[in-house]
């Protein structure tokens, strides 16, 4: 990272130095939310090309912030946090809190990607709450047109760690249909909304096993923010 120091001793000005690069604090966020092989990373972040994400990595673990682990033997390269990283929690809590309660909803849920915000739907699902067979949940995103998908898959198998999710039909019969949009979807997992609100103003509709539709308020998991008092709420 060759930039142009700001030439203060101001010490949040010295760790904007380190963090303002785009796409630091996403990675390092999606490396706190589990993530730690590359195409789970690249995926948790969205919209970064895989060569400005390899970058990114080299970058920050240079700087101490991330750590490369290769096993040769299986092939397969981590990365994690260090414990510098780490110490960053605090820091990135308060940004997240500060957002949630000062930022419009509509502000900020009107860029999200429809794909990522799916990735993370997936690690929301609490699979104890679902029935003990297969279970296929179709998402259709009405606001997300051509040539983007609008339809996503969740495949939950028995005994899986987290559901398969899927852009391309697994042809599979169908359980549960809903049919939202990025923000009303996204709104539910910020908390700043609910299930039950999204339905009665029509951002959300579900179709198909009445079991799975009424129990969605306890498998689709909200943020751990979603509990956070004064929520900017969607409107």
């Amino acid at each position: 990272m060759t930039r142009r120091p700001y030439g203060l001793i101001c010490p949040i000005s010295l760790a904007c130095e380190i963090l303002e690069p785009r796409w630091t604090i996403q990675i390092l966020t999606e490396l706190w939310n589990g993530s730690t092989r590359f195409n789970d990373i690249r995926k948790g972040v969205g919209n970064i090309s895989s060569a400005i994400l390899s970058r990114r990595l080299k970058e920050m673990e240079a700087l101490g912030l991330v750590e490369r682990v290769e096993d040769r033997a299986a092939g397969t390269v981590d990365y994690f946090r260090t414990e510098k990283s780490i110490k960053l929690e605090p820091a990135m809590n308060a940004l997240a809190e500060w957002s949630l309660c000062n930022i419009e909803a509509e502000i900020a849920l009107s860029g999200a990607d429809a794909s990522t915000i799916m990735w993370a739907v997936r690690r929301m699902i609490d699979l104890s709450e679902l029935p003990r067979r297969r279970a296929v949940i179709r998402f259709h995103l009405r606001d997300d047109p051509p040539p983007k998908c609008p339809h996503y898959w969740f495949v939950v198998e028995p005994g899986a760690d987290l559901p398969e999710l899927c852009s391309v039909d697994p042809r599979r019969d169908v359980d549960l249909y809903v049919e939202t949009g990025v923000v009303s979807l996204g709104a539910i997992i910020e908390g700043r909304s609910s299930i039950e609100r999204e339905k009665e103003r029509g951002g959300l509709f579900l179709s198909g096993d009445p079991g799975l539709a009424r129990s969605m308020n306890r498998w689709l998991r909200p943020s751990v923010y979603a509990a956070l008092e004064g929520i900017v709420q969607l409107s």
